[in-house]
């Protein structure tokens, strides 16, 4: 599924670019460059990062040139500082120019969310509590931004709509009542897991008492969530949601709860700085 979505990917980020046309026709600035000129270029990262988006890059030299030849310094999740090469690029001037913006952009973004999961990972070392993400992702990203968030440490929640229940206000009052959905939950996919959000404590016992297998405590203030934890008693998993600052993350991962979710992680991503660098240009024999 990821190998199929990352070609997808690259290839529409390509047509942006070149408005569906060929390398040839679609990169006028790039024809400025004789045909023959071969370069090597190393892309850097201008700040410390945790690194995700390797196989993107990678397809998208693929797709333009497979004689590009790519030598990485690095791989996904690790961890670099300030001005450290990332990967050396060696080939065709025009190929490699034309390709840069798009490999860069899958580059900075990833990375932009691998990096901030890690500082929030680092939060919840020594306790239960995982991090998750959400569906709040970039459109077109899904897969990759799940991606980026385990290469920070991060766990994902639910891919799609298709692979794990999560039941909100709206479902609710269309079914008529949380015990109502979550039993047609079970009926029609007893294998996923159904998770309710709540937004009150009333709720909270609701879903208990559906035995929901996961509850999101939706926007609860400090005490309300104490008090969830209390009447829980390990019936349910529960999950906290809403506004969660890396600052909160401590103090809530100290109340015993199973998960943290926030959907700051994929849309709320400020691009990692990243760089081409040409260090050599060559040419070849016609």
């Amino acid at each position: 599924m990821l190998d199929i979505d990352i070609n997808s990917a690259v290839a529409i980020a390509l047509s942006e670019d070149l408005n569906g046309l060929s390398a040839d026709d679609g990169d006028i600035t790039a024809n400025l460059i004789p045909a023959n000129q071969n370069i090597t270029a190393d892309i850097i990262t201008r700040e410390e990062c945790v690194l995700a988006g390797v196989a993107w890059v990678t397809e998208t030299f693929a797709q333009l040139d497979k004689a590009i030849r790519l030598q990485w310094f690095a791989k996904d999740g690790d961890r670099l500082h300030a001005n450290q090469p990332i990967v050396r690029v060696t080939g065709n001037a025009r190929r490699i120019l034309t390709a840069e913006r798009t490999a860069l952009n899958f580059l900075q973004t990833l990375s932009a969310t691998a990096t901030i999961v890690a500082k929030c990972v680092k939060e919840l070392e020594g306790t239960n509590t995982q991090l998750l993400d959400t569906r709040k992702t970039l459109p077109g990203m899904r897969l990759a931004q799940k991606y980026a968030v385990t290469c920070g440490g991060g766990t994902n929640h639910r891919i799609g709509l298709f692979d794990a229940y999560l039941i909100k206000e709206n479902h609710i009052l269309a079914c008529g009542s949380i015990q109502a959905a979550v039993e047609k939950a079970r009926q029609h996919h007893p294998h996923l897991p159904v998770e309710v959000e709540v937004e009150n404590i009333q709720e909270l016992l609701q879903a208990i008492a559906a035995k929901a297998d996961i509850v999101m405590l939706d926007n609860f203030s400090l005490d309300m969530l104490k008090q969830a934890v209390t009447l829980n008693e390990g019936q349910c998993k529960l999950e906290v949601s809403g506004n969660i600052t890396i600052a909160e993350l401590k103090r809530l991962s100290g109340l015993g709860v199973d998960f943290i979710s926030s959907g700051a992680l994929t849309k709320h991503v400020q691009a990692v700085d990243l760089s081409l660098r040409v260090i050599e240009i060559t040419t070849t024999k016609l």
